[in-house]
């Protein structure tokens, strides 16, 4: 195999095979996250060809956001039965399936099929869990700023397609730019066959900065264990107070991101006369940001509170949401806005893995991870469609803006009540199975 000579050439320059892993995942959460994205460009033009209404394609967008975060925990479950590699495959091919159909709908339901049930579970198989498994399984140190890394693609990747996507629109139509879309995942399908691993073992090395051998995983579980698998895990730390907070805090972190900002803000723009052009520039710019934010977030979560990251997150996202409609909606005021929303888009990842990892442990991480990263698609389904609903029930976009900017103030709040790992009250991590 490729990856297997690659391995080798890079060993004889002592650089470990764990960050072509990295580098591999990182394209493909980044090119998914394109496609998550790129609705939030194709609404208005949707509107115009179609006559749907905001909140008719709000719904579609809301059910694959749901989807997208309730395959996590299913999708980690499988990466641990068939392989990473595999579901990488598989989840590729799905997404490149259902975009290119979607270039032929023209109604409605066909909209709710493809972009909700068909995109959404795709993309939930290489969702931020796919990001907390690798860095888990390829890396003992620098996992915070792994983390931070993958999360910043998956960022950054719902930002930075957008003004490419928009000017494509404008000149050629949304099926040319869908089209564009599915080029950029069919690359990522070749780089995945050719040189994603599953684990260390595979081409004889330990995890990247490991000081003793890593276990041998688990015997491999039959299917419908697999399946009940994260069931199980559920119910085993449901009974976790820790949990419903990050549970919560996800919940509220998915409202304020993608289910807003990402689906509506172009939309918005639009209501005070920006073009879509200039308001995709706008979120590319924060997709800038919170490429640096979201990695410096992993550098400071392996040195510092992960609690008191959080807090200042939350805090400074809800100021920062709260300020938009006083923007005037200017470019100055919108850069002012792109910079500090845009550092941290989603720095509240890499703390909230090294959360979960400190409480319930390592070997689970990635599925109770993929639990409270349902609680956040949840939470970004109920903002998709409260926005389009607001729109169109209230003329406005803004009673969203200032709901999810009390929401991470609270958010910020609620975080604080979590105790330190090691202290009274905190959350014991679940007996093994």
């Amino acid at each position: 195999m490729v990856s297997s000579a690659l391995a080798a050439t890079l060993s004889r320059r002592d650089v470990h095979y764990g960050w072509v892993v990295a580098g591999v995942t990182f394209l493909t959460m980044l090119v998914t996250a394109g496609a998550m994205g790129a609705p939030g460009v194709f609404m208005v033009p949707l509107q115009k060809e179609f006559g749907w209404n905001a909140a008719d394609i709000s719904s579609a967008l809301a059910v694959r956001f749901a989807l997208f975060g309730l395959m996590g925990p299913f999708a980690a479950a499988f990466m641990n039965h068939f392989g990473v590699r595999r579901v990488m495959v598989v989840a590729l091919t799905v997404v490149i399936s259902g975009l290119l159909l979607s270039i032929f709908m023209n109604q409605l339901w066909q909209l709710v099929m493809l972009w909700g049930v068909v995109v959404g579970l795709g993309t939930g198989l290489t969702a931020m869990v796919l990001g907390a498994t690798v860095a888990t399984r390829w890396f003992s140190a620098r996992r915070g700023l792994v983390v931070g890394m993958l999360s910043a693609s998956s960022a950054t990747g719902q930002l930075v397609f957008l003004p490419a996507l928009a000017a494509l629109t404008e000149a050629h139509g949304w099926r040319f730019s869908l089209a564009f879309v599915c080029c950029a995942l069919g690359l990522a399908l070749v780089v995945v066959a050719l040189l994603m691993r599953n684990r260390p073992a595979d081409i004889g090395l330990e995890p990247y900065g490991a000081k003793e051998a890593t276990p041998a995983p688990a015997a491999r579980q039959s299917l419908s264990q697999m399946l009940l698998s994260p069931l199980k895990i559920l119910r085993e730390v449901s009974g976790s107070r820790a949990f419903w907070v990050l549970f919560a805090t996800f919940f509220i972190c998915g409202a304020s991101t993608n289910g807003l900002i990402q689906t509506h803000f172009i939309s918005l723009c639009g209501d005070y006369g920006i073009v879509p052009v200039a308001a995709a520039g706008v979120l590319a710019t924060m997709g800038i940001f919170d490429f640096f934010g979201t990695i410096g977030s992993g550098w400071l979560s392996d040195r510092f509170d992960n609690r008191k990251l959080l807090f200042w997150y939350y805090g400074l996202r809800g100021l920062s949401l709260i300020y938009l409609p006083h923007s005037n909606f200017s470019m100055t005021g919108l850069s002012v806005f792109a910079l500090f929303y845009g550092l941290d888009w989603i720095a509240t990842v890499p703390p909230t893995v090294k959360l979960i990892a400190d409480r319930f442990g390592p070997e689970r991480a990635n599925v109770v991870f993929g639990w409270v990263f349902a609680g956040h698609q949840l939470g970004a389904a109920s903002a998709a469609f409260g926005g389009g609903w607001s729109r169109t029930v209230l003329y406005s976009y803004l009673p969203a803006y200032f709901t999810a900017g009390a929401l991470c103030i609270g958010a910020a709040l609620i975080i604080m009540t979590l105790a330190r790992p090691g202290q009274a009250g905190a959350s014991p991590r679940p007996a093994a199975a």
